[in-house]
């Protein structure tokens, strides 16, 4: 059976829409491109967080896999990371983060994050799932019909990311605020949209939502514990142990295809396809689309491209 932590892990580095903010910029002057030894990805010996790299004669395209969240003091931005993205004249995110995310995410999380008039969350579940819900609610200092008019995957999103808010975790402090911070100046281009994403969740079937919230609720005194061990292992590099973590005992084969592989896959396209134009892009995605099996990387591999780990 797929634990809380692997429906969690994908949740969390699959899909920005957790910890969706609007991004600030400062004043960077722009480097000559990074100098790399193309060596196979195995050979790399980790020195940070992971970093891969596409390239032919004219066109490069870094890869990065981020943490969408992320405690304060993390010293990760440096070296190799920091020179690509310097280096590049572009940057592309899963979604576009700008000004007006933290506005249109409200909406449309209320648009379909919504029970039909009539309708309560609590009103969905079984005696003993409402235990165990109130009882997480209750740790959490969260009033029981706080969340009565949610559909299950929004209040699920909402119990798994209360915990890391409250214990020093923060959308500033992640990966993309960070890189979008130090990327003033350069194009911004986005993979997909807010919009996208929501639906991923919204249209998973009740059944598979109510269970994603009330594993939340037993867990939810292990949702930093993970995502603390998650982090250690993306902040040493170690991508095949991340993808570990978040892939281990993973046999809800429909989450998987909604969350990662197509995606992956649809993002393996899309990098081929830019290919074809000149050019230095660096492009910062969830880490669990860098890492097991059907990453962009195996993609990538089937479209004929290799793909060298620079870091």
């Amino acid at each position: 059976m797929q634990t809380f932590k692997q429906k969690f892990s994908l949740a969390l580095a699959a899909t920005t829409i957790l910890f969706a903010a609007p991004a600030c910029a400062q004043t960077q002057t722009i480097p000559a491109p990074v100098e790399t030894t193309q060596v196979a990805a195995e050979v790399v010996e980790a020195a940070g967080p992971a970093l891969w790299m596409v390239k032919d004669e004219d066109t490069t395209i870094y890869m990065f896999g981020t943490v969408h969240a992320l405690p304060a003091g993390l010293d990760w931005y440096k070296g190799s990371i920091k020179d690509a993205l310097a280096s590049s004249d572009t940057i592309v995110t899963e979604i576009s983060m700008d000004k007006s995310l933290a506005t249109e995410a409200a909406k449309l999380v209320a648009e379909k994050g919504t029970l039909p008039a009539g309708t309560t969350l609590r009103g969905l579940m079984t005696a003993e799932q409402k235990a165990i819900y109130e009882a997480a609610l209750a740790k959490l200092g969260v009033p029981a019909i706080a969340l009565d008019q949610s559909e299950p995957w929004s209040a699920g999103m909402t119990m798994a990311i209360l915990p890391l808010l409250q214990q020093g975790y923060s959308a500033e402090n992640g990966v993309e605020m960070v890189l979008l911070a130090n990327a003033e100046g350069k194009e911004r281009k986005a993979l997909e949209t807010l919009a996208f994403q929501i639906s991923t969740f919204d249209s998973l079937p009740q059944e598979s939502q109510m269970k994603f919230l009330i594993d939340a609720a037993e867990s939810i005194d292990e949702i930093k514990p993970q995502l603390d061990a998650m982090v250690a292992e993306w902040i040493v590099g170690d991508a095949q142990g991340l993808a570990d973590l978040m892939n281990e005992g993973m046999d809800d084969e429909a989450l998987a295809e909604a969350l990662l592989y197509n995606r992956n896959k649809n993002w393996a396209v899309w990098i081929d396809e830019r290919m074809d134009a000149p050019g230095t892009v660096f492009m910062a995605v969830g880490a669990a689309h860098l890492g097991g099996e059907k990453s962009v990387q195996d993609y990538l591999k089937g479209a004929g491209i290799k793909t060298y780990r620079i870091q």
